[in-house]
């Protein structure tokens, strides 16, 4: 691979094994597990569910920062900076909800409950990886022979998507993916956005959900299907279901606007070969709001990708209005990648954008050729 992904990797490691070194024995068990781990690697939430690992709550301050000094390795500063205005949204959620939201625990939105977990042993031999996630927040990083293999999935939402601040300015932790989505559409001339437009009715979430493979034919997962595990709680699953259902019936989702955008192996929408230059170059502002999640030595690896005619293959979908707080979601797709966009709930003011790897999500493709090179 390369020099900046071992560098990365080594970064990484030293900043796992500090965190992991600082703990006692009880939290080990839920910070370090095995690589294997009987699939657990491979699940990752976006709900306000336990993703699973040690959550900053049940950790000293110490352990606390080095816990996000770890989550600082697997981010540039803006994605860090990001991540950090998500979790402290969780704060005005729960004043936007009246402080009623409870969860089944005793604070229902709380920015401490970010779960941290090592899989293996941190260093440059094998394979190792670390999940960081909570409410609107996962991260999932391996490392292979101390180099980064993979960044993906990606999810961060928001929820408010914008919030007031002293001054003239909103705060919108995600608003360049919303405004620089919107902008290209709303540049498409007449067949453009033929291709384009989906639907005009937006699905209420992001369609592949948080399953542990994207594929062909895949649906919108209903919302007590993202959770880890239904709620034995009547009242709990109650609200779950009907929080779902009436986000569908509020915007009118019919069968054939799920139909519309489910997921394909051949992707839907306008493909950048048909845009203009300077449609093209907006676009990769967009891919670029995604793929600048990472580490900037990672994003510009990704970004080699879809370099010159490689952008081509990339294709635009967009589902919804086009004007400002209408309901609306998009999709970026092409080989090696999938990024969904959604903003439906809470009156269009909760954005939910994932970056994926179809083929390599969690290094499914790198750890099938380190496998088959370690027993030859």
């Amino acid at each position: 691979m390369t020099a900046p992904a071992r560098a990365a990797g080594e970064r990484m490691a030293d900043a796992a094994r500090a965190w992991l070194a600082s703990l006692d024995q009880g939290q080990r068990e839920q910070a370090a597990w095995p690589f294997g781990a009987g699939g657990e690697r491979q699940r990752w939430f976006y709900t306000p569910t336990d993703h699973g690992g040690l959550p900053l709550r049940d950790m000293r301050p110490a352990q606390q920062s080095l816990a996000m000094q770890l989550v600082a390795t697997g981010l540039s500063r803006a994605g860090y900076v990001t991540v950090s205005t998500i979790m402290g949204l969780e704060n005005v959620l729960d004043q936007v909800e009246g402080w009623s939201v409870d969860w089944g625990r005793e604070r229902g939105r709380d920015p401490q409950l970010y779960w941290l977990r090592v899989f293996g042993e941190p260093g440059d031999q094998g394979a190792w990886s670390w999940r960081f996630g909570g409410h609107h927040v996962s991260l999932n990083l391996l490392v292979v022979d101390g180099e980064v293999q993979a960044t993906t999935p990606c999810f961060l939402g928001a929820d408010p998507a914008e919030s007031p601040l002293l001054g003239p300015h909103l705060l919108r932790p995600l608003g360049g993916a919303e405004d620089l989505a919107r902008d290209l559409v709303r540049s498409l001339d007449e067949a453009q956005s033929a291709q384009a437009l989906l639907t005009g009715v937006a699905p209420v979430d992001i369609v592949g959900g948080n399953r542990a493979r994207v594929g062909d034919g895949d649906l919108l997962l209903p919302l007590p299907d993202v959770w880890r595990g239904h709620f034995s709680q009547p009242r709990l699953a109650d609200r779950v279901e009907a929080m779902h259902r009436g986000a569908e019936e509020k915007a009118g989702v019919r069968p054939q606007d799920h139909e519309a955008v489910r997921l394909t192996s051949r992707p839907k929408g306008v493909a950048a070969a048909d845009l203009t230059p300077a449609q093209q170059d907006q676009l990769r502002a967009l891919l670029g709001v995604y793929l600048g999640r990472i580490p900037d030595e990672l994003a510009e690896r990704e970004a080699a990708k879809f370099a010159g005619d490689r952008l081509g293959h990339v294709h635009f979908a967009w589902a919804g209005g086009t004007e400002r707080h209408q309901p609306h979601y998009y999709r970026l797709q092409g080989p090696r990648l999938l990024v969904e966009y959604d903003n439906t709930q809470r009156d269009v003011n909760h954005i939910h954008t994932v970056w994926r790897d179809p083929e390599g999500d969690f290094g499914f493709d790198v750890l099938r050729h380190h496998l088959a090179a370690a027993h030859r």
